[in-house]
């Protein structure tokens, strides 16, 4: 992938931000016309806003048994956990990977392995703080079961968080995808949470910063034990 200047300036914008933007932007020169230093408020959140629907492009690891971060922000917990019982994937724990989105993040979410699609179901819930465990079972969220080439399956739920009033997923049943594809959103603030097969160990650890569509949290045929981290 050829990267510019330009794109690394000024990435592509998702399509759900220009519901956004121009409202940002006229009630800044509103506020402009009606008292300047609050435009100079207005214009700082309006440029806040262009950041946080940005839809950079990003370079994914190819490789069987690549699980691959959805998200981008901090991996917040590691713990294990069943899987939503939306999905029916029965109530044995497996290991739950969660990356939590500041509102300062990227948000566009992105699958994290190669497979298709059993099911994508959404929850209405509540609207605690996403960095909550509760929220994984309280919270408003679209789950997701993907089969895997092996076999296996994994799954992946959007979770809307304090401030966040909507899930974007544009997933349907039977699709197939790839690792690393855009899939949708959520906004403004919100959290990921991946659910591993059973046995595998992730690659990550809490804390660490994980970059969607980059960071592999997992690999499906290694070995190696759970990772710790060190603040440096």
């Amino acid at each position: 992938m050829k990267l510019s200047m330009a794109n690394y300036l000024l990435p592509p914008i998702h399509p759900e931000g220009w519901r956004f933007i121009p409202l940002f932007a006229a009630a800044a020169a509103g506020l402009f016309y009606l008292y300047p230093p609050l435009g100079w408020l207005g214009t700082a959140l309006t440029l806040w806003c262009i950041a946080f629907f940005r839809n950079p492009d990003r370079t994914t690891p190819v490789g069987p048994g690549l699980v691959i971060s959805p998200a981008d922000g901090i991996v917040q917990m590691i713990v294990p956990a069943a899987p939503p019982p939306e999905l029916e994937m029965g109530d044995t724990p497996c290991t739950r990977v969660s990356v939590f989105m500041s509102v300062f993040n990227c948000h566009v979410n992105r699958i994290p392995a190669d497979g298709r699609i059993v099911k994508s179901v959404y929850r209405p819930g509540k609207f605690f703080n996403a960095s909550l465990d509760k929220a994984s079972a309280d919270n408003e969220r679209q789950s997701v079961r993907l089969v895997l080439p092996d076999g296996r399956e994994i799954a992946f739920v959007q979770i809307a968080g304090l401030v966040a009033r909507r899930i974007r997923c544009d997933l349907v049943a039977s699709a197939v995808v790839r690792a690393g594809e855009r899939f949708g959103l959520i906004r403004f603030g919100s959290r990921l949470d991946v659910y591993l097969p059973e046995g595998v160990m992730p690659l990550v650890a809490v804390g660490q910063t994980a970059i969607a569509g980059e960071t592999v949290l997992a690999d499906l045929f290694g070995v190696g034990p759970a990772r710790v981290g060190e603040v440096r």
